[in-house]
């Protein structure tokens, strides 16, 4: 097993860092408040962590993504044990419109799916090395990270990075969601979840234009995990204890939602494919997401960072 510092294969971008407002006071609470943030000078992904690359992570080390592992029947009491196969949630588009307050219409648990079986069993990613690599957990993409020599963005980084330099504008590219009708990103287009006229799928990276500092997909394509807790709006430094350990231990227990105790959120950030203004405006920098560490999706990827 090999461990670099840097893999030749990660085509990063310097950002120099810099003052920037965070979130908004337009869209969905928890990007609120608006509030001055200082970011370090860093690198970042110029792309999506992709198929090829996971796969070449995994043939060095082995590693099986928590998609792929057995399920424990103590964590499912009551569960029947010939359903506790390995799998993963797996979007589906439903014949018509449905009650968009409830996620499990579009959504099955699909066992057998993982990164390489992306749809299941009978699914592959020989046509897909170039697509972002998904169904990985908050656990798979660290591990990555550190096999690369790199690590995950903080949620700050992330979203300094998806502005691209306008600052306070509502999407990277400015304030129109699809300018002069032409979409920036890969979003959902159409009536969400049954009429879509654009990609209706994650796709390859670099697809869409770069925004201002030549990064791409830093919104729509497929969400990204950053290493920060999910809290239900921005904490600044004063709002916590000064001492870390205190502070991460209480984002930690803030994170984890009723029925949930002992699985805490990460914030994603960068909405997705699956993005739509009917129902998740979410392929805007200041957008963000709870997800559970254990839990990857079909429409969940990631990419890295490090100092400068």
């Amino acid at each position: 097993m090999t461990s670099p510092a840097l893999r030749a294969d990660h085509d990063q971008v310097l950002l120099e860092g810099g003052v920037f407002r965070m979130g908004s006071e337009d869209f969905y609470p928890d990007e609120r408040p608006v509030h001055e943030r200082e970011i370090a000078p860093f690198w970042i992904d110029r792309y999506e962590v992709t198929n090829e690359q996971y796969a070449a992570f995994v043939d060095d080390t082995g590693y099986v993504t928590v998609a792929e592992r057995a399920l424990e029947p103590a964590d499912f009491p009551g569960a029947d044990p010939a359903d506790l196969v390995p799998g993963a949630m797996v979007f589906t588009p439903t014949p018509g419109p449905v009650d968009l307050r409830d996620w499990r219409n579009w959504w099955r648990w699909q066992p057998g799916a993982h990164w390489r079986r992306p749809f299941g069993p009978d699914s592959s990613i020989d046509d897909r090395l170039r697509h972002p690599v998904v169904h990985i957990a908050f656990e798979d993409a660290n591990a990555y990270a550190q096999w690369a020599g790199l690590r995950l963005p903080t949620e700050a980084e992330h979203e300094f990075a998806a502005r691209g330099g306008l600052d306070g504008a509502r999407f990277a590219w400015g304030d129109e969601p699809y300018p002069g009708g032409v979409a920036q990103a890969n979003s959902w287009l159409g009536r969400f979840p049954y009429e879509n006229q654009g990609v209706g799928d994650a796709a390859p990276v670099g697809s869409y234009p770069a925004n201002g500092f030549g990064l791409y997909d830093m919104t729509g394509n497929v969400w990204e995990w950053t290493s920060d807790y999910y809290t239900p709006r921005h904490l600044r430094l004063s709002d916590t204890p000064v001492d870390a350990g205190k502070r991460t231990n209480l984002l930690a227990a803030a994170s984890a939602q009723e029925g949930f105790p002992a699985i805490p959120r990460r914030v994603l950030k960068g909405g997705s494919h699956l993005c739509s203004p009917d129902y998740c405006l979410r392929f805007r920098p200041a957008a963000r997401s709870p997800q559970a560490e254990d839990t990857g999706m079909s429409h969940i990827g990631f990419r890295c960072a490090r100092d400068a």
